[in-house]
């Protein structure tokens, strides 16, 4: 009798142990369908830190006709990583996801062009193996406790081009209910942005007033939020981004954009880009000028947005300022110009600043998709100090 309570004592703590090595094993896992009970917007403005873009990976897109602007794709018949790597890109992998939570950084942006895979004339259904190979990525960036932020990007400019505005709109909302249903058991780690930077266009041809163009895009960002809401699960309480007008902080902070409105209550945010858009163009980089513009544009981004507890996401920000620099600049390098937008957005507005990088075959990018590492000391130091 004495020795079967041994033996049943000696199967009890191993199947304890067991049960503690595989929860272990599966911590990661269970942690990216977590969804916190109550989380606002604001809430994870700072665990979000600072952000940078696979750019020109899987928003990358060609046609059957050659013609970049055509709105017919390539059937799918072939590997997905195709069209990831189709404008320069190395194929993504799990290292490279890696080095971007080792460099300092909290949220990966993944800019998607949905029609990849779809038969021209389609009831535009998402490929599968494309969604799949997005998903994968999607999961190393969550396992590794990153934001990730997925939108609609450049796709949104070929429906708002080439389709009459209900059909566009339409179109929108399908795609978005499919993307929202694939990933709609993934926890608030998860964040859907409706589009990139089309909203305010109009199909190819045609014309419209102001007012049209800006109840056009309100549509848009409406649908974007509806389709994804009545998915349920997840969905029903996701942190969602509405894209601004053009993503241009003037016309996003203008009384004609409106916010979508929501079923789930402050879960919204809103994406601009480029807080120094004009300064960029207009080769003044490291000045006062720069500066002071760049700080007037907070301001409005500040007054319409943040000041009424809508968090503002910077979608894109420039990494290099060379050869858009002042001959006497203020700020006196490009790194030094980075490291001070990143400061002014990041700690004097509480933005969410994200850094637009794509894959440079000479290692110039931000970040090293090779080595996986930042490519400058100076800018590795800045995501170090600011990305926390």
């Amino acid at each position: 009798m004495v020795g079967a309570k041994r033996i049943s004592s000696i199967l009890l703590v191993f199947f304890i142990l067991v049960s503690l090595l595989s929860g272990c094993g599966s911590e990661s896992e269970s942690g990216i369908y977590l969804m916190r009970e109550g989380l606002k917007a604001t809430d994870i403005v700072e665990e979000m830190g600072m952000g940078i873009n696979l750019g020109n990976t899987f928003e990358a897109y060609y046609s059957d006709d050659g013609n970049l602007c055509g709105f017919s794709q390539i059937v799918d018949d072939g590997e997905s990583t195709d069209y990831e790597t189709c404008w320069g890109a190395v194929e993504t992998t799990r290292e490279m996801i890696d080095g971007i939570k080792d460099s300092g950084f909290k949220t990966l942006r993944i800019p998607v062009f949905w029609g990849n895979g779809m038969a021209d004339g389609s009831d535009f259904k998402i490929s599968k193996r494309v969604i799949g190979r997005v998903e994968q990525v999607v999961k190393w960036a969550l396992e590794d406790g990153l934001y990730v932020v997925i939108n609609m990007h450049h796709y949104d400019e070929r429906l708002i081009m080439f389709l009459d505005r209900e059909d566009a709109v339409a179109a929108a909302g399908k795609v978005w209910t499919q993307v929202a249903e694939h990933f709609r058991d993934y926890g608030d780690h998860l964040i859907f942005e409706g589009y990139n930077e089309y909203l305010g266009g109009v199909k190819d041809g045609t014309s419209a007033s102001d007012a049209e163009k800006f109840d056009y895009c309100n549509e848009m960002n409406q649908i974007f939020v509806d389709s994804v809401r009545a998915t349920g699960g997840n969905n029903s309480e996701r942190i969602l981004i509405a894209s601004g007008f053009n993503t241009n902080i003037d016309k996003t902070s203008s009384d004609g954009f409106k916010m979508p409105e929501d079923s789930a209550e402050d879960k919204l945010m809103v994406s601009v880009h480029y807080i120094d858009n004009a300064m960029y163009w207009s080769n003044q980089i490291g000045s006062e000028n720069w500066h002071d513009y760049s700080v007037s544009q907070c301001d409005l981004l500040k007054k319409r947005f943040t000041a009424e507890g809508i968090p503002v996401f910077v979608g894109e920000c420039t990494g290099s300022y060379d050869g858009r620099m002042v001959s006497d600049p203020k700020y006196g390098s490009s790194q030094d110009c980075v490291r001070e937008l990143i400061r002014l957005a990041k700690e004097d507005y509480g933005f969410i600043p994200v850094i637009w990088d794509t894959h440079n075959s000479d290692g110039s990018s931000f970040y090293n998709r090779i080595k996986c590492e930042i490519s400058d000391s100076e800018n590795a130091e800045t995501i170090k100090k600011y990305g926390n």
